[in-house]
């Protein structure tokens, strides 16, 4: 039987690892002193789509990557995703990374599944990890989130930030991580204030047409929900979610940003003002306390669970101007503390 747990405390704060996300692309690897043995390694992160730079998800990884390289003072490798890519592709990348002596292993994003099923059970030795996804094997920890918690609570600031009572909410890809996004959400809104109407869109169908790598996608589908009254847009479409950002921005309504502190984000400081909250998911935390685990010796492996219990999820408050919309703080408290001791239920679909 594969262990399921709640960690009693996410190592790292999810506010603190957003800002320490850079906003530059690129593959790189910090192989230190070429004299160094193979032991000297330290944790590798291989990228999901739109790769380093998305001021989100990707980067939330990168910050937690950089706290350990920063703690530890070992070598770490971050290495970007091809367009196009196979799951032989994916096989082949982590396999190299454990051949080089990295550990852990991780894998950011469920499209890493497959082929780290495939090569985990080659490399018995090395850890491996893998953010949305849950994938068996004696020497891989799933590290998995209850997006929902968190959308749960965008979905109410939402509510009480609207003046239009319809808010939008802008999913990359149609596939079941995303609709949890989109479940919690909605339910939120509906709680907090059964008036407002919540339209919904998804950029695409598969990952492969580009749903969490086109800024101009999500920037045109907030332009349409804007059209049809929206005036809060909560996106979780990774690198697309730039362009919803920018389209919210423009029309001067609401956006709530995803994953990272999107506020705090400096690619995205023409916007700041616009962007409400986002929805947190202490994804550099995970890939830090992975890297500890294995770094004490005793590496974590089976279903690790980040939720609101553990400050795995939440949603940020840098914004000044929530302060300023009557009743949001309270309400989202609220809705928290009836998440954590059960009496709100919220759904994943």
């Amino acid at each position: 039987m594969r262990r399921i747990s709640k960690l009693t405390r996410v190592a790292v704060g999810v506010a603190s690892l957003a800002l320490a996300a850079t906003a530059c692309g690129g593959t790189s690897s910090d192989n230190g002193d070429s004299g160094g043995s193979k032991d000297d390694l330290g944790v590798a992160i291989a990228y999901d789509i739109g790769g380093k730079g998305d001021q989100s998800f990707n980067d939330a990884a990168f910050a937690g990557l950089t706290k350990a390289k920063d703690e530890f003072g070992f070598k770490t490798a971050d290495v970007e995703p091809t367009e196009g890519e196979t799951d032989a592709d994916k096989e082949q990348r982590l396999a190299s990374l454990a051949r080089q002596g990295y550990n852990p292993v991780i894998g950011v994003g469920f499209a890493y599944g497959p082929a780290m099923e495939a090569v985990a059970a080659k490399y018995p030795d090395t850890t491996f990890g893998i953010v949305d996804s849950v994938v068996e094997g004696e020497n891989v920890a799933s590290l998995v989130f209850a997006e929902e918690q968190a959308s749960y609570l965008a979905g109410v600031a939402a509510a009480k930030a609207t003046k239009s009572n319809t808010v939008g909410f802008v999913g990359g890809v149609d596939i079941p991580l995303i609709h949890k996004f989109q479940a919690g959400y909605e339910q939120g809104v509906k709680d907090t204030d059964a008036k407002v109407k919540v339209v919904s869109q998804y950029l695409t169908q598969t990952a492969e047409e580009g749903g969490f790598s086109s800024p101009d996608k999500g920037k045109a589908a907030a332009e349409g929900q804007i059209e049809k009254g929206a005036d809060v847009i909560y996106q979780a479409a990774g690198l697309s979610g730039q362009g919803v950002i920018e389209a919210a921005a423009k029309a001067k309504v609401w956006a709530i940003g995803v994953d990272s502190d999107q506020y705090n984000q400096e690619a995205l400081a023409g916007y700041k003002d616009y962007i409400l909250t986002s929805a947190l998911k202490d994804v550099g935390g995970a890939v830090y306390t992975l890297t500890k685990s294995v770094q004490d010796g005793k590496p974590l492996t089976g279903t690790q669970v980040f939720d609101l219990k553990v400050n795995g999820v939440g949603l940020s408050d840098s914004n000044p101007k929530m302060a300023e919309i009557p009743g949001l703080k309270e309400a989202v408290d609220e809705a928290k503390k009836g998440i954590i001791d059960g009496t709100i239920k919220v759904n994943t679909e």
